[in-house]
């Protein structure tokens, strides 16, 4: 257990140093966009969060899959914790993008394609919580929980596609059929990639930090559940 803490010690701090790079290599490196200006920078976080919502939410339908034919706890475990830090990016990706959209679009927010679906996504994984609420029994809530994420994972592909698909102003990184591409540089690209994956490693971190937590939460009530069984049986008994 010690050298587990420390390993994933270790790894949060190279999550920091890679978070921290990116936002010289944003600050100092890439450079200033054309048409949007400095407000365009925003863009690198804005996109790396999008990309680990979606994948919170891909990791979550992923170990649903797997709890319905493994029907290990564990798992279910790692996918309300993908589920939260999902919503969490999420909610960071649309306050990005709120910055971002305020000076070139004149507004906070238009009911555009993506952020409409991105909003329909967000409140699904939402109601995932709610319904996991509502159940009392670990076995049941799982199962339950995992029909439900792979059931609201097609807001997931939805929304990644939807500016691609729907007539939109919401920009792509490699255009589309109803959008132009933004002008990026090879400075950029690097920048951007360089950003995803520095969130990448802090999504792991994360991931691997809440997911253990909820693990210990699961085993915790599961002994009290039998204590309170043999409790009953002895009074029963008596």
């Amino acid at each position: 257990m010690l050298s587990s803490n420390k390993s994933l010690g270790y790894l949060a701090v190279l999550a920091a140093v890679f978070i921290l790079i990116a936002f010289g290599l944003v600050l100092f490196y890439a450079p200033v966009e054309q048409n949007m200006g400095m407000v365009q920078k925003v863009f690198y976080f804005h996109v790396a969060a999008a990309w680990l919502g979606m994948l919170g939410f891909v990791v979550a339908a992923v170990c649903a899959v797997l709890y319905l034919r493994i029907g290990k706890l564990g798992l279910d475990a790692v996918a309300a914790s993908s589920v939260e830090i999902g919503l969490l990016f999420t909610a960071i990706a649309n306050f990005t993008g709120m910055i971002w959209a305020r000076p070139v679009w004149n507004t906070w927010w238009t009911w555009d394609p993506r952020l409409t679906t991105m909003t329909i996504m967000a409140f699904t994984y939402i109601a995932y919580f709610l319904l996991r609420r509502g159940i009392d029994d670990p076995v049941k809530k799982a199962r339950f929980g995992s029909i439900y994420l792979i059931v609201g994972f097609v807001t997931v592909p939805l929304t990644f596609f939807s500016a691609r698909l729907l007539r939109t102003i919401h920009p792509t990184i490699f255009g589309g059929a109803n959008t132009g591409e933004m002008a990026m540089t090879a400075e950029m690209y690097f920048t951007m990639g360089f950003s995803i994956c520095a969130f990448s490693l802090l999504f792991v971190v994360l991931l691997l930090a809440r997911s253990r937590l909820k693990i210990s939460e699961q085993l915790l009530t599961e002994r009290e559940m039998l204590e309170q069984e043999e409790e009953f049986g002895e009074v029963s008994g008596g």
